[in-house]
């Protein structure tokens, strides 16, 4: 049977200590892999240098509040889902965060049984197939753009949509240098600095998913672009 290998990464921020030790513990018995932060200024800086799939943030946080912090994340990552849980009940607040982008907003206290479903949710939708999809063959690996699925023998890392996107993008120019502001704003629509960060971030997590065939590489062209080397 095929495996998923790739345990969620979820971004956590939470300053009430007690209630994050314990959501994290519980996310993490569920088998989501947890990166909690207290602070919204720590957790940006956090969020800049790892990939996430999922970011669950409370408002009021010292630093830098959840919708500053939400803000920020959506300039650089759009699809990310974002899930707001804070003791902000106020039908305003909860308009400010989903123009914000965010994509559900739970008010404390919380049932974790319906955080968890919300986080099932938000995680399977990359995933859903779609009928007439292809597949390209990159050595041992088999990617599908359609069902966002990388796989290689009994492995399969499942994408999320920015990470198939910029894969199918560097496969179609493979063996050839492509600028950086070339990638970003056919896989982004952007060329600015914190899209730049982004795809540092999607380039490195695409390495890590490739680095067991050697014949396949992404290699950085120094104050250029990259060069996706398909031998």
């Amino acid at each position: 049977m095929t495996s998923i290998i790739h345990a969620a990464h979820i971004l956590y921020v939470e300053d009430d200590e007690s209630l994050a030790y314990i959501t994290k513990y519980n996310l993490e018995k569920s088998g989501y892999q947890v990166t909690h932060c207290s602070d919204g200024q720590q957790a940006w800086e956090t969020y800049t240098h790892t990939f996430f799939d999922l970011c669950i943030l409370d408002v009021m946080l010292p630093g830098m509040n959840g919708f500053e912090l939400a803000e920020h994340i959506r300039r650089v990552n759009p699809d990310v889902p974002v899930l707001f849980l804070t003791v902000k009940s106020l039908l305003e607040d909860k308009i400010t965060g989903l123009k914000l982008g965010a994509d559900d907003y739970m008010t404390k206290p919380f049932s974790y049984l319906e955080l968890e479903l919300k986080v099932k949710i938000f995680l399977r939708r990359p995933v859903l197939k779609k009928e007439g999809s292809t597949s390209i063959q990159i050595h041992s690996f088999t990617f599908d753009s359609d069902n966002l699925t990388l796989c290689r023998a009994e492995e399969t890392f499942r994408l999320t949509l920015k990470e198939a996107e910029l894969l199918k993008f560097l496969l179609e120019r493979k063996n050839s240098v492509v600028k950086r502001d070339e990638i970003l704003l056919a896989v982004w629509g952007n060329d600015d600095y914190f899209m730049g960060r982004s795809l540092d971030v999607f380039i490195s997590r695409l390495r890590k998913y490739l680095q067991a065939e050697e014949q396949v590489k992404i290699e950085n062209i120094h104050g250029v672009g990259f060069k996706m080397v398909v031998k």
